[in-house]
């Protein structure tokens, strides 16, 4: 039996990759490489270029190579541009993700996990906010990842298919032994960026908004080492394959820290100041959400263990030194 990773040449699937090889699982990658890198799959698994929507494609991989699970990263994950390109959020997201599911239908695969995320719960009332909270996404990439979690019940319900869908919080960091980590050019991700000004890959960071009803005006988030996000991953495999019922789990650690905290960490981490400078709000962004996981540490056993942001932070920095010198 073997693993199938949607858009495993990706930042968070290429370090899942990673953990289910070094778990000694047989891997197959699915990857349009259309923001992932072949060089960031490790070598013990199978990558084949192509996309999750094309149906035919998917239901070879998954005869051929006896898949028992899938890990659905395969996605558009960038807030404001769903907002502005909601029919391509749309169709990534949603369309193509009902294919996948379809494929795993078709083909008897009982088990699938699927990368969601906080964005479902728009603006909480109440934080820290928990899986049975009120769902009301107010951004295309949160209602497009909501659609799939609902696919997912439903088809649930009427076939052979157990899931699990993370919703996942702000998710940063790099790979402790330097294999891996935020590669994609031109990210969002704060971290990413930050880190990319402090080495003068960009010459400022921009902060989106400081009238934020918070601490200190910015946004707060709930940052997830993406090695922690990746554990729960393996987690929720061993629950499904345990014979467990299909469920929902956060992702993240249950404190938020604000634009100012990471810009902070980072230069710390760096050594030196960044330079800083304010700019309008972005289209689709929340002003605060943390994480209640206390369901996903009890039902799936998950022990984060690298819950401190300065640790994310240098860790992010060293795999973007490493991404310098590799690029020249």
């Amino acid at each position: 039996m073997s693993v199938l990773v949607t858009g495993g040449a990706g930042y968070i699937g290429s370090h899942m990759v990673l953990a289910l090889c070094d778990a000694g699982h047989d891997v197959v990658v699915l990857d349009n490489l259309s923001t992932g890198a072949s060089w960031a799959v490790a070598p013990q698994a199978r990558l084949i270029e192509g996309d999750i929507g094309d149906e035919e494609l998917t239901l070879k991989i998954i005869s051929e190579h006896a898949v028992d699970a899938i890990i659905h990263f395969a996605g558009s994950i960038i807030v404001p541009e769903s907002v502005t390109d909601p029919l391509g959020y749309y169709l990534n997201n949603t369309v193509k993700s009902r294919s996948l599911i379809h494929s795993a239908v078709k083909t008897g695969v009982p088990h699938f996990i699927f990368s969601s995320t906080a964005a479902v719960y728009g603006n909480p009332k109440v934080m820290p906010v928990s899986e049975d909270d009120e769902l009301l996404p107010i951004s295309p990439y949160g209602t497009s990842k909501l659609m799939t979690e609902l696919m997912l019940r439903d088809v649930s319900v009427a076939h052979d298919l157990n899931y699990v869908a993370l919703r996942y919080f702000n998710v940063a960091g790099a790979d402790p032994q330097g294999r891996s980590g935020q590669s994609t050019p031109q990210a969002t991700h704060l971290i990413k960026v930050a880190c990319e000004t402090a080495l003068g890959k960009r010459d400022h960071l921009q902060v989106f908004g400081r009238d934020y009803d918070t601490r200190d005006g910015t946004c707060l988030r709930d940052y997830i080492h993406v090695s922690d996000l990746v554990q729960g991953h393996m987690d929720a495999l061993t629950y499904l394959r345990d014979g467990s019922e299909s469920q929902v789990f956060n992702c993240g650690y249950g404190r938020g820290y604000s634009v100012l905290d990471v810009i902070k960490a980072v230069e710390r981490a760096a050594g030196h100041k960044l330079d800083v400078r304010d700019a309008a709000r972005r289209p689709g962004d929340a002003a605060e959400i943390i994480a209640n996981a206390d369901r996903a540490r009890s039902a799936l056993d998950w022990q984060p263990r690298h819950d401190d942001l300065d640790f994310i932070a240098a860790s992010a920095l060293a795999w973007e030194k490493h991404l310098q010198q590799r690029n020249g």
